[in-house]
């Protein structure tokens, strides 16, 4: 799409104060019919499941482009486009469905040193995951993917949220094993 900047403002964040270039997820916002496009092409070659295009968009990670704020709003809506798609490729025959995308943060337990910090991040992604989980729940996912999972701890927070917060919700993991053995690249398995 060669999206430049001002793709990714479209008229509503034009006079946003950070750089948005990058930030993907805007764009359930500022130009839908993008993600609209990915998601019909994507269900035109055949796929069963479609992601929303919510990988960052987590109150976490949103907030290095100054968009914590909007998450709700951005989930929602990318929710609802990726439903929108789903139902009109959907047939009694060969039913689509939609996966809301939960990614993993910009931040890890690794980087935040002592127990004080350690469990102010935790609050923090409790909050974070709970609130894209409701909105992604209220567009009406059909399954919740938690993915390229890279540090089990904010996985196992996600999790947990997911459970809580929409248990009603099939829910999908994806790990990332960049060794051999099967470990992640924290080392952990």
């Amino acid at each position: 799409y060669q999206l430049r900047e001002e793709d990714f403002r479209g008229a509503r964040l034009a006079q946003h104060d950070k750089e948005l270039k990058g930030c993907n997820d805007v764009l359930s916002l500022t130009a839908p019919f993008i993600v609209q496009d990915i998601h019909r092409k994507y269900l035109a070659a055949g796929s069963d499941i479609i992601e929303t295009n919510t990988f960052n968009a987590k109150r976490i990670s949103m907030a290095d482009y100054g968009l914590a704020d909007e998450c709700r709003e951005i989930n929602l809506a990318a929710a609802k486009i990726a439903r929108e798609c789903a139902d009109e490729f959907s047939t009694p025959e060969k039913p689509r469905f939609v996966a809301g995308s939960i990614g993993p943060t910009n931040r890890t337990f690794l980087s935040e040193e002592g127990k004080a910090k350690s469990e102010q991040f935790a609050a923090a992604l409790h909050q974070a995951y709970k609130e894209q989980i409701l909105a992604l729940a209220d567009g009406g996912v059909d399954l919740l993917l938690i993915e390229t999972i890279f540090d089990t701890e904010n996985a196992r927070i996600a999790i947990e949220e997911a459970r809580k917060t929409a248990p009603h919700i099939p829910l999908m993991l994806s790990f990332s094993v960049s060794t051999p053995d099967g470990h992640n690249m924290l080392g952990q398995d």
